[in-house]
């Protein structure tokens, strides 16, 4: 065997990390949420209109890859930290639980040697019959290299910027972003107890495939045109994407406004490369699954003002700010495949507030699903899918008030899932609420970057990868100092916590970082679960050049369960205090506070973490403290008795 091959075939072995002995019996349809029992996450985050099935609980002839948790493996990139592997003529068997017409399924196959990807067939059948092939692509996948990262398999390290990793660095270099999804109507409505089977067929360019997770739903008829609404095609639209439809679209918006009337994009598929600037105007789509805004990214002739060099698909307020917008039923299909931050290549953009609303879109393949900039105040953002994003999932930023984000499903963004970023104007008075927030390959599921009044309930949060974790506040890129309250309550984290690769430390599944400014807000950390933490529970730190100017005080912790951590439940690296107030806690794999302070070892710790009462499972008080305490992995979470 070549060197080269070798070279291949040790990488994908790194990648795919342990396996277990393939299944080959029938298995009993399993459904989970974020992995889980779904008992065991009730009343948190989404109610969506699908199943989640994960490969690994159905009936497959591969092999199983993971549990694994360490970045730029494929495995830690899985829902549930476990995915199944597939050769030529294997196959994964999911039997239905209930009906279904359509399925979304996640996947992972290798990158083209130059970068850019490929792509690969996968047949599916249901019941042994009425078989049709999928078409996979890794396309939209693949990234490599160091922030703002790049498609190319052999990017060198940016010179000067400090990294862990010894020089010369092993290429391709921290590959990560594995995983796409793909949408199929199946076209008949099948019933629980069909099987779907998705089998790779012999002839597959793709040396492996990787499934994780499929969601079966039972998709309804297309929504009719509602009353007093202009249809796009009276004006040219073309619902069968060869002609641009931007142009019509908005001479419809135009036509409408000037009647009081609606807009409504029938299904179908519409090709629009650009933005479409809406203001007082409401556009409804025939449903996600069928009014489809498809289009790419196209180089500009010169740069916009705002730096972009790039155009996509998306429907931006105006920024000076557009009131009474409401976009609904529709879905968009960009073709976003690397970060540049100074493009506004967003699915909804702008500044869009005055009592609007984003609802019940999918969005798929753009930079940032939503991303609004203020000052804007009035907004609800509900019902919506984002997926594959390069960068976040819904970003706050700058002066955005009265917004509440509710029941969204966001799952493989490129950074934060969900951000508030009140960088040098503070957002206020706004809700993340009954959201579902799954594998963020970048930083944390939901994060608050200062702000005032803001808060984060009832939503469930899951298998963050690197350099962030599922909950997260910190005083951080030229954010304002947190003001009143913040905060978070009834929210559910499953296997946060991980390890920060620059830091070489465990994180909390909910960890408070004060970097720029001390953290002395009030902060509310209630009547919440923290499931199988890889490290910590709960964190609150400083960055070591700051530890001596920079404090967290005024946090409260009330009414928590942890149920599984690979160390602590508390560590404190910071000064301050925060009171703590039954907190119940088992499979605790370290002592249950580990307080090094700012580390000067001299005295009481600078960290004091104040007992009220009720705490239980090896609370010892606030006196140990260990750097880097060893991990014992936790058994999987169970009901609380």
């Amino acid at each position: 065997m070549s060197r080269s091959r070798l070279l291949a075939v040790a990488f994908t072995l790194a990648l795919l990390g342990t396996t277990a002995q393939p299944a080959t019996a029938a298995t009993p349809p399993r459904i989970t949420r974020a992995g889980l029992d779904p008992a065991l996450v009730a009343g948190r985050g989404a109610d969506v209109p699908f199943v989640e099935q994960e490969a690994e609980n159905a009936t497959f002839t591969g092999e199983r890859i993971g549990p694994g948790r360490e970045a730029y493996t494929l495995p830690a990139e899985a829902s549930n930290r476990t995915a199944v592997r597939l050769q030529p003529k294997q196959y994964v068997e999911f039997t239905l639980t209930r009906p279904a017409n359509a399925f979304t399924l996640r996947y992972s196959i290798p990158d083209a040697p130059t970068g850019g990807g490929i792509t690969a067939p996968l047949d599916v059948t249901v019941n042994g019959k009425h078989k049709r092939t999928m078409t996979l692509t890794s396309q939209y996948a693949w990234l490599y290299g160091m922030y703002p990262f790049s498609n190319d398999p052999n990017v060198d390290p940016i010179p000067g910027w400090w990294k862990p990793e010894p020089d010369p660095v092993t290429k391709p270099f921290r590959p990560n972003h594995f995983y796409d999804e793909q949408r199929v109507l199946l076209g008949h409505t099948y019933q629980a107890g069909d099987r779907v089977r998705f089998a790779v067929p012999r002839d597959t360019p793709a040396a492996w495939t990787v499934l994780d997770v499929a969601d079966f739903e039972l998709v309804q008829a297309p929504l009719e045109q509602p009353k007093r609404s202009l249809d796009v095609r009276l004006f040219g639209a073309d619902p069968t994407g060869h002609r641009d439809a931007a142009l019509a679209i908005e001479a419809t918006i135009a036509a409408a406004k000037k009647l009081g009337w609606s807009v409504f994009i029938p299904a179908g598929t519409y090709q629009v490369n650009r933005h479409i600037v809406v203001d007082q105007v409401t556009i409804r789509g025939a449903g996600n699954w069928w009014t489809i805004i498809k289009g790419k990214v196209l180089p500009l002739a010169e740069p916009a003002p705002d730096r972009s060099t790039h155009s996509a698909p998306g429907f931006y307020g105006k920024y000076t700010g557009s009131t009474d917008v409401h976009l609904s039923d529709f879905a968009i299909e960009s073709d976003v495949r690397e970060r540049i931050d100074t493009d506004q290549v967003n699915g909804i953009g702008g500044a869009i507030g005055g009592g609007s609303t984003i609802e019940n879109l999918y969005l798929h393949h753009t930079k940032v699903g939503i991303w609004l900039d203020g000052p804007l105040n009035g907004l609800l953002i509900r019902n919506n899918v984002i997926t594959d994003s390069i960068a976040d999932g819904i970003n706050l930023h700058m002066g955005v008030s009265n917004v509440r984000a509710t029941n969204n499903f966001i799952r493989n963004s490129g950074d934060d899932g969900m951000a508030m970023w009140s960088e040098n104007l503070a957002d206020h008075d706004n809700v993340y609420d009954h959201n579902t927030v799954q594998t963020p390959v970048l930083a944390n599921d939901i994060a608050i970057y200062g702000g005032r009044d803001n808060a984060v309930t009832d939503n469930l949060v899951a298998d963050p990868i690197r350099e962030g974790s599922t909950l997260h506040a910190g005083s951080r890129f030229n954010a304002t100092p947190f003001e009143g309250t913040l905060t978070f309550a009834r929210n559910t984290t499953v296997r946060g916590g991980p390890r920060d690769l620059n830091w070489n430390i465990g994180l909390g599944a909910i960890w408070l970082y004060a970097l720029q400014s001390s953290m002395s807000a009030t902060i509310e950390i209630t009547d919440s679960s923290f499931l199988d933490s890889t490290y910590n529970a709960m964190m609150f730190v400083v960055d070591w050049p700051v530890k001596d100017d920079y404090a967290i005080t005024g946090v409260a912790v009330r009414n928590i369960h942890v149920d599984g951590t690979g160390t602590n439940v508390v560590n404190a690296r910071v000064g301050g205090w925060a009171t703590f107030e039954n907190v119940d806690a088992r499979n605790v794999g370290a002592p249950f506070v580990n307080n090094c302070g700012t580390f000067h070892f001299n005295g009481p710790p600078e960290f004091e973490a104040r007992d009220l009462g009720g705490n239980d499972g090896g609370w010892t008080g606030a006196s140990w403290c260990e750097d880097r305490p060893t991990v014992v992995p936790p058994p999987p979470p169970s009901p609380w008795g």
